[in-house]
């Protein structure tokens, strides 16, 4: 996705030095449309197919019509450009029908710097486009004993899509060792499926998030990213909905990994799985001493969730 500086009606600005291109009004290849209502959709898809670019503004910016643009200029030898003036509406346009736009049109005036670094996160190229996805680099641990953990305070983490089987959250009681924590994609004798949860655990436990950094359960908010990790090691981001935090019992289930040792607090529910070697998910309460799960381990300490050089002792 390219990044415009919109210099039509103001000076161009210090951000222009991430501009792929400055607009002064007009040009050969570009023609912009402004829609008000359906007919300046209307005259914005009958260009689609005859030049180059098609730049929309909008005095109420709204998805439908995006949307449905993207749709008709899908194949047809025409780009989008759409001009954004707000941060919140910036993923609509990048990501509308999952394709999104072909350009952002950005204004240059003080106080959009924030819009403007979002922008540029968004159209940062990737080295090749068979770029690998990040991953989780995962160890088998062996399980030394599975005990009563008490009564305490449980975070369900619901995500705004769907896992697949295999998929969870990395989660545990040390940043060095965390497991991996099954999400709710299987359906039971007594409740159906929750394909968008994770019952991660107790709260002051820490969660992987997409950036490889840490937070612990209790920090977490809706809207933040976090990592979705495969049996396989692979992972990708998925977006917080909503946390729920209720008191429920807890088992305390304790490994160890060559030199590592590690344990979580996971609620005592036949719903809440960790995964085996083999990439089967194993439920909590059906776990036993000698039992193998994955984790992932990692030597250097954290200072605010992000690794730092050090080494440190959580118990």
């Amino acid at each position: 996705m390219e990044i415009w500086l919109d210099a039509s009606t103001s000076k161009a600005s210090s951000l222009a030095e991430g501009a792929s291109r400055i607009w002064g009004g007009n040009a050969p290849d570009v023609a912009e449309v402004t829609i008000d209502d359906y007919r300046g959709q209307d005259e914005a898809r009958s260009l689609i197919g005859m030049v180059p670019w098609v730049l929309v503004r909008g005095s109420d910016w709204t998805m439908i019509p995006l949307e449905n643009l993207v749709a008709a200029a899908s194949g047809s030898g025409t780009k989008l450009a759409a001009a954004i003036s707000r941060e919140i509406d910036l993923n609509g346009a990048a990501f509308a029908l999952q394709h999104g736009v072909d350009a952002v049109l950005l204004p240059p005036e003080r106080g959009s710097e924030s819009l403007w670094a979002a922008a540029r996160d968004l159209a940062t190229p990737t080295s090749s486009g068979d770029t690998e996805p990040p991953s989780s680099e995962l160890s088998t641990a062996t399980v030394t004993s599975v005990e009563s953990g008490g009564v305490g305070e449980r975070v369900c983490v619901d995500l705004i899509e769907r896992l697949s089987s295999g998929e969870g959250m990395a989660i545990g009681s040390s940043s060095g060792s965390l497991c991996l924590v099954h999400g709710e994609t299987l359906p039971s004798e007594f409740v159906p499926s929750r394909p968008f949860r994770v019952n991660a655990g107790a709260v002051h436990a820490y969660a992987l998030m997409a950036d490889g950094s840490t937070k612990y359960l209790s920090e977490l908010q809706s809207g933040d990213e976090v990592a979705v990790v495969s049996q396989d090691g692979s992972q990708r981001m998925a977006v917080i909905g909503r946390l729920k935090v209720e008191r429920r019992p807890f088992m305390a289930v304790r490994f160890q990994s060559g030199t590592t040792e590690g344990q979580i607090m996971a609620q005592q529910a036949e719903t809440v799985r960790l995964v085996s070697p083999r990439g089967e998910p194993v439920s909590v309460t059906e776990l036993r001493v000698g039992d193998e799960i994955l984790v992932r381990l990692e030597s250097s300490m954290r200072h605010i969730g992000q690794a730092v050089p050090g080494e440190v002792s959580e118990r």
